[in-house]
């Protein structure tokens, strides 16, 4: 090919058509795009960010052994699709409420 040569102008790009995941993934952002445009998402959001930025003394180490009872959890609940949801969700419960006595309590009264 000579470098001063331009290439052939009949090619032109066509874009690959959808697919049904894709549309559908679409759909869904359109529909729930007045929701997540809402101020009270980006309130809740910046709050979260500023909470990590200066959290209590001991969050991270409690937040670690509380992950880490419900990763104990999913390896516990080998078998059934049952366990997977109740030993994970039940050890992290624990490990939350050895922590936060005070909040397991009132969560206990409302149930």
């Amino acid at each position: 090919l000579s470098l001063y040569s331009s290439p052939a102008r009949e090619t032109k790009y066509v874009e690959n058509p959808q697919t049904q995941l894709e549309e559908g993934v679409s759909r869904l952002r359109h529909v729930m795009e007045p929701y997540t445009a809402w101020s009270l998402c980006s309130d809740f959001f910046s709050e979260g960010c500023e909470f990590l930025q200066n959290p209590p003394a001991g969050f991270y180490p409690r937040l670690g052994v509380i992950g880490f009872a419900g990763i104990v959890g999913l390896f516990l609940a080998r078998g059934s699709r049952i366990k997977k949801l109740v030993y994970p969700a039940g050890l992290m419960g624990i490990g939350a409420s050895m922590y936060y006595p005070q909040q397991a309590v009132s969560i206990a009264k409302v149930s």
